[in-house]
């Protein structure tokens, strides 16, 4: 596959700014990946494409305020700085992005907040993933931990909109948000509302959880023509043996997986066995899915629409077949459906 197969013209006014005003009140097209066949429905109307002792799979990471605004030493420069990881916790090491990058150099100190509340040091500007910083703070580290979380703003990104929304500390979170470590939220799991979650219960839908924390790989652009050569960045994955036993069970008895999220897909892919089974599992995942590929644990993909060119978008090409999403996603256009982390859902059956 090229990248070229993966581009297409979006207008800008179909990307969401804002969420729904319920979570499970956005649209949602169903595509048969077999048929291609397609049905147009609200979000929470899902609870009737699924059966008794379906299971669901949630990413239950928690995304993090991960976007600070400061100002340079000396000159007072504007500068945005986006946390990626914490290197370490004694030290108040983290790796980050800074914007704009070309003017920050090591031994630049920066200043966020009032009175300065926060410092940070540059100590190296040579790393993959653009600087790491020690932040220079007295006290204790829950301390130092509420202050940054304090300034930070949730990492909505910025093709949506340049400054974070007090809404977004809610709305860019799923509600079944635990597992902190994310700078980018799970989209397909924002339209799951805890009444949603209630009806599944209810019905005997059974849920299964897995931790991966999404960071900026899945954003960055694919710069080679010849997709095999892409490579995507590592993500700390954790899976359960509880949540192994209880996509295995309903695979054995002949009940469907239904993967929300590409995250989740990309999660329960990794450790997968020659029996087709996932198995409990702790460590990174690089995978990279694009068409064609054999899928071997979900039945079912939950997603949101992506933009063009992106991995996201080549994640559920690969699940729904290349053709068959595409030709989705002209009709989602035709019909104005909402794109990004704000925008509608697709369920893929």
């Amino acid at each position: 596959m090229k990248l070229s197969q993966f581009n297409f013209d979006l207008p800008q006014s179909l990307i969401a700014s804002r969420p729904a005003p319920n979570r499970d009140e956005s649209r949602m097209m169903v595509l048969n990946k077999k048929t291609g066949a397609i049905e147009h429905m609200i979000f929470k109307d899902i609870i009737n494409l699924m059966l008794e002792n379906d299971v669901v799979i949630f990413n239950n990471t928690k995304v993090f305020p991960a976007r600070l605004h400061g100002n340079k030493e000396k000159t007072g420069a504007e500068i945005e700085v986006f946390l990626l990881r914490e290197l370490n916790r004694d030290q108040r090491l983290w790796d980050v992005l800074v914007d704009p990058a070309r003017k920050i150099r090591i031994g630049n100190k920066l200043y966020f907040g009032e009175n300065d509340a926060l410092v940070a040091e540059v100590i190296d500007n040579t790393t993959s993933r653009g600087r790491t910083l020690r932040f220079l703070c007295d006290g204790t580290y829950e301390n130092f931990k509420a202050t940054l979380y304090r300034l930070g703003e949730m990492p909505v990104p910025k093709w949506i909109r340049k400054h974070s929304d007090p809404l977004d500390q809610e709305r860019y979170q799923s509600v079944f948000a635990k597992v902190e470590g994310a700078v980018a939220a799970p989209d397909g799991a924002l339209h799951f509302s805890k009444e949603l979650l209630k009806r599944m219960t209810i019905k005997g839908v059974i849920t299964a959880e897995i931790t991966l924390h999404m960071g900026m790989g899945h954003f960055r652009a694919v710069d080679v023509e010849d997709l095999s050569k892409h490579k995507m960045d590592s993500e700390p994955v954790v899976i359960s043996e509880s949540s192994a036993r209880i996509i295995n069970n309903a695979k054995s008895m002949g009940n469907r997986v239904f993967a929300t999220g590409i995250d989740v897909l990309r999660a329960v892919e990794t450790p997968v066995t020659t029996k087709r089974e996932v198995t409990a599992f702790e460590g990174w995942t690089n995978k990279f899915i694009f068409p064609p590929y054999d899928f071997y644990i979900p039945n079912a993909l939950i997603s949101n629409f992506h933009l063009p060119q992106s991995t996201m978008l080549m994640f559920v090409a690969a699940f729904g077949g290349y053709d068959t999403v595409i030709n989705a996603y002209r009709i989602a256009i035709k019909e104005k459906y909402h794109f990004g982390a704000y925008g509608d859902a697709m369920l893929i059956i």
